[in-house]
């Protein structure tokens, strides 16, 4: 149990996730209220590392449910084996004969079955998705419902009976509550507007990019092999291109995964190939990665092999070597 922000703060960062006051804050009183947790801000700011993050934290299973365009109950809450479900009829057909032996009418005959439908109609035919799964578990757990808003509209109504009362309605079983109120932290990416109803269920948790020196501690501490100053500069970098007018912005796991190839190319600083070559680990857009090109390279010390360069024609700017 976690007692209070400080231990929250500590928790998360011994599982090497860098939590802010306001991170700390919201996850502590989501927890102590019994509130799931809508984390919105752009893809790639650590959203669902917050969500693996307060599992291994709080030492609860990651039962996790990827949204996506066309999610419905059958892939989100269960699946209801009926080929399953045919076949133990076939199987008890000799002793279903026992049972009705002796009965002259349907009625008695279907009275007589009624007490037995508990054999047809039990959770042996349900195939368990996410959502049944986290309601069922045995122990408490965290449910991560990532990238809400990829879900159609219908799918957030489905799901505001779990959010509001922990518990969901099978028609060949009825409600089932859960037996341990798992933690809920949905995120989302603001790809499209979420509605009323389901925020207001909520507490609400923005997530953005992280400052300078936030960004630093995360490098040093998931890419420790990285020295000190080349660190520095590609945290720099980083920094300056979000501050562009870019299609898709670096997002924290592209920083890391930048700084993870620095070091499997032995790379000791930050020069004109690095950077050109490199570029396509933090950008994805052909334009992206021009524009930073001309914002970082071209607007750097001029290229002694450039013809213009010996001409004094270069254009005086920073210099990443």
């Amino acid at each position: 149990m976690l007692d209070d922000i400080g231990q929250v703060t500590r928790a998360l960062g011994e599982q090497k996730y860098i939590s802010t006051d306001e991170i700390s804050t919201v996850m502590f009183l989501a927890n102590r209220l019994g509130k799931p947790l809508l984390a919105e801000g752009p893809a790639g700011v650590g959203k669902t590392e917050l969500a693996k993050a307060w599992a291994k934290a709080t030492g609860r299973p990651l039962i996790r449910l990827q949204c996506y365009e066309g999610l419905d109950e059958s892939k989100a809450l269960y699946e209801w084996e009926y080929a399953k479900q045919m076949l133990y009829t076939q199987l008890l057909r000799d002793k279903l004969s026992q049972v009705l032996a002796g009965l002259d009418t349907l009625t008695e005959a279907a009275d007589r079955l009624a007490h037995e439908e508990n054999v047809f109609f039990s959770d042996r035919f349900l195939l368990a998705r996410p959502l049944l799964q986290a309601i069922t578990a045995d122990e408490p757990v965290v449910l991560l419902i990532d990238e809400i808003d990829r879900a159609d509209a219908e799918f957030e109504a489905f799901l505001l009976e779990v959010l509001s009362d922990f518990q969901v309605s099978i028609p060949e079983l009825g409600t089932i509550s859960a037996r341990h109120q798992p933690d809920v932290l949905l995120t989302s990416n603001n790809t499209r507007e979420l509605s009323e109803a389901l925020k207001r269920r909520c507490l609400y948790l923005f997530v953005d990019y992280p400052t300078r020196d936030a960004e630093m501690q995360i490098v040093r501490m998931r890419v420790p092999e990285l020295n000190e100053k080349l660190a520095q500069q590609a945290v720099e970098v980083v920094q300056n291109l979000r501050a562009l007018d870019l299609k898709k912005s670096p997002s924290v796991s592209e920083t890391i995964d930048w700084a993870k190839a620095l070091v499997m190319l032995n790379a000791d600083n930050l020069g004109k190939k690095v950077l050109e070559t490199t570029l396509t680990v933090l950008l994805k857009h052909e334009q992206d990665v021009q524009k930073a090109r001309r914002a970082l390279i071209d607007g750097g010390r001029p290229d002694p092999h450039d013809r213009r360069s010996r001409r004094g024609g270069g254009e005086p700017g920073r210099s990443w070597n």
